[in-house]
C-alpha cells in the first residue's frame, strides 16, 4: 500500500478485509441511524472529550475526518450538543435515496443544512452566527481549489478549506472524530488547535494532513479507503489506479 509501505501482503490484506467489513457495517447502521427510536439512537452514540470546546457561540470549524463513522458523528453531535450545527449536503442522483439521507441527517437538533451549490456565503455567515460547521475537507476532489500536499508521504490533492473557513470566520478548528465499537459508535471531540490558521493555506493543509495521519494510525481499518485518495495526480505523473 501506498500508506503503509512497512506492511507485509499478509498484513494488508487483513487491513483491506477489515475495511471492507467495517465500511458495510457503516453504511447498514445508517438504517437504524435514520429510523431507530431517538432513545436508541442516543444509547448507540456518545460523545466524549472536549465538549467544553464547543460550549457557547464562539464560530467553531470541526474539523470531521472521512472515517467509516462519519454520519454517526454528525447524529452524534445533533443529538447530543445543545447547539444548532451546519453541514454541507451534495444532492443524490437517486430522489428515494436522496429524501431518505436529507431526513436522516436532519433528524435532531434542528440542524442548518446548506446545498453545496449555494457556495461559501451561506456556510461562512452560519459560522459567524455561531453554528459549528461539520466539515469533511480531506478527499481528493479534484485539482481545482486543492493543493498537493503530503498524506503518508504522497503528494495528494487536497482542498484548503479547513483553513479558509476558520480564517474567514476567525473560528477555531475542533477535530471530531467517530469510531465504530461493539456498542455503536464513539464520537471524540478534541481540544482545539491552538496554532490553526495561520495565513498560509497550504502549510495549513499540509499540517492538516499530518495530524489526521495520527488519526488514522489508531484505526487504520475504519478511514475511508475507498475513496480514491490520489486520483488526482501532479502535473507530469502517473496514476495509481490503472486507467483512471
Amino acid at each position: 500500500m501506498l500508506c503503509f509501505p512497512a506492511a507485509s501482503g499478509r498484513d494488508t490484506r487483513r487491513a483491506v478485509r477489515q475495511h471492507f467489513v467495517r465500511f458495510a457495517q457503516a453504511w447498514l447502521d445508517r438504517s437504524w441511524l435514520w429510523e431507530a427510536p431517538a432513545k436508541v439512537v442516543a444509547q448507540r452514540l456518545t460523545l466524549t472529550g472536549d465538549l467544553q470546546a464547543l460550549a457557547g457561540t464562539r464560530p467553531t470549524v470541526l474539523f470531521a475526518p472521512h472515517f467509516v463513522g462519519m454520519d454517526a458523528g454528525w447524529t452524534a453531535l445533533t443529538v447530543h450538543l445543545p447547539r444548532r450545527c451546519c453541514g454541507l449536503y451534495a444532492a443524490q442522483l437517486n430522489p428515494d435515496v436522496d429524501r431518505w439521507m436529507a431526513q436522516g441527517r436532519q433528524r435532531f437538533g434542528n440542524p442548518h443544512i446548506v446545498a453545496m451549490r449555494h457556495g461559501l456565503k451561506p456556510l461562512v455567515a452560519a459560522l459567524r452566527s455561531g453554528e459549528p460547521l461539520y466539515l469533511l475537507p480531506d478527499m481528493d476532489y479534484g485539482a481545482r481549489d486543492s493543493v498537493f500536499v503530503p498524506f503518508f508521504g504522497v503528494p495528494a490533492a487536497t482542498i484548503a478549506s479547513l483553513s479558509r473557513f476558520a480564517r474567514l470566520a476567525d473560528a477555531q478548528v475542533v477535530p471530531v472524530v467517530s469510531r465504530l465499537t461493539p456498542q455503536g459508535y464513539e464520537v471524540t471531540v478534541m481540544p482545539a488547535w491552538a496554532d490553526y490558521p495561520t495565513r498560509d493555506a497550504v502549510a495549513d493543509t499540509a499540517l492538516m494532513n499530518r495530524r489526521l495521519e495520527a488519526f488514522i494510525a489508531t484505526m487504520p481499518e475504519q478511514y475511508y479507503w475507498v475513496h480514491k485518495r490520489f486520483k488526482t495526480r501532479p502535473p507530469g505523473e502517473s496514476g495509481f489506479y490503472g486507467k483512471d
